[in-house]
C-alpha cells in the first residue's frame, strides 16, 4: 500500500528562496508547488489542496496575514510563516489569525524540515488512532473529520486550536504545563516561551466558553497551567 505524500505550497515571492526550498522538500519525497504572489497562491491552493502552506508574510499584492487568514477560512490547513521580522507582537499576530509555526530568515535547511515534519506530525498523529469522537454536553470533537460542533452548529477552528482542544479533551481532569502542552501538541516551541499556549486557549474559549453563567471547558489552574473540565448541568445529584 502506498502512502500518500504530503504536499506543501511555498508563497514567496523570492524566487531564490522559493527555488531553494522547493528543491530540498522535492528531494525529501514531499509533493511542492510554488506561488510568488497572493492571486496565484490562491488558485494553486484551491487546486492543488495542499496539507501545508510555507507563507512569506511580505507579498507584493497581500500580506502573509490576510492569506493566511482566507486559507484558515477554508479549511483547516497548516501554515508555516516565513518572516525577516524578529519582533514578538508580529509573530502573535500571525498566531492569532491562524499560523501553526514561525520561522526567521535567514534559517537553516535542516531546521525547515525538522518544523514541517513536526506540523505534519500532529495530523498523523490523529488520524492514525482509533476514531474517538468526544462529546461534552453541546460540545462535539469529531478527529476524523476535525470537526467542532458547538451548540448545533459547527465551529471554524484553525489546526493548532483544534490539536490544543483534542488533546485537553482526551485527558479530561488532567492539568498540563504549558510546556507540556507545547511537547504534545506543537512538538516544538515556535515562539521559544510559552505565551502562545495562552494565546490559541484565549482563541478556543472565545468560541466555547463564551456563556458567563457555565462552567468553562478550559480551567485556569493558577501557578500550573490548563486543564479540560466538563460538568454536565443536566445530571442531578
Amino acid at each position: 500500500m502506498e502512502v500518500a505524500l504530503a504536499k506543501i505550497l511555498i508563497v514567496d515571492d523570492d524566487i531564490h528562496i522559493s527555488n531553494l526550498i522547493s528543491r530540498f522538500l522535492t528531494q525529501k519525497q514531499y509533493l511542492v508547488e510554488s506561488a510568488s504572489d497572493g492571486k496565484t497562491a490562491t488558485e494553486i491552493f484551491n487546486r492543488f489542496r495542499p496539507d501545508l502552506v510555507i507563507l512569506d508574510i511580505n507579498l507584493p499584492d497581500t500580506l502573509g496575514y490576510n492569506l493566511c487568514q482566507e486559507m484558515q477560512n477554508q479549511n483547516d490547513v497548516f501554515i508555516l510563516m516565513l518572516t525577516s521580522r524578529t519582533d514578538v507582537e508580529d509573530k502573535k499576530k500571525g498566531f492569532l489569525i491562524g499560523a501553526d509555526d514561525y520561522l526567521t530568515k535567514p534559517f537553516d535547511l535542516e531546521e525547515l524540515e525538522f518544523r514541517v515534519q513536526a506540523i505534519l506530525r500532529r495530523k498523523r498523529i490523529i488520524n492514525s488512532t482509533d476514531i474517538n469522537i468526544l462529546q461534552f454536553g453541546s460540545l462535539i470533537i469529531n478527529p476524523e473529520t476535525r470537526q467542532i460542533i458547538f451548540n448545533n452548529e459547527e465551529i471554524i477552528f484553525t489546526s493548532l486550536e483544534f490539536d490544543l482542544l483534542y488533546f485537553l479533551a482526551l485527558n479530561q481532569g488532567k492539568v498540563f504545563r504549558r510546556k507540556d502542552l507545547v511537547n504534545n501538541v506543537w512538538k516544538n516551541n515556535p515562539m521559544g516561551d510559552n505565551r502562545v499556549v495562552d494565546v490559541h486557549i484565549g482563541q478556543i474559549r472565545r468560541r466555547i466558553d463564551s456563556d458567563p453563567n457555565k462552567p468553562p471547558y478550559i480551567s485556569t489552574v493558577r501557578g500550573v497551567g490548563y486543564k479540560f473540565d466538563f460538568i454536565d448541568s443536566t445530571k442531578k445529584n
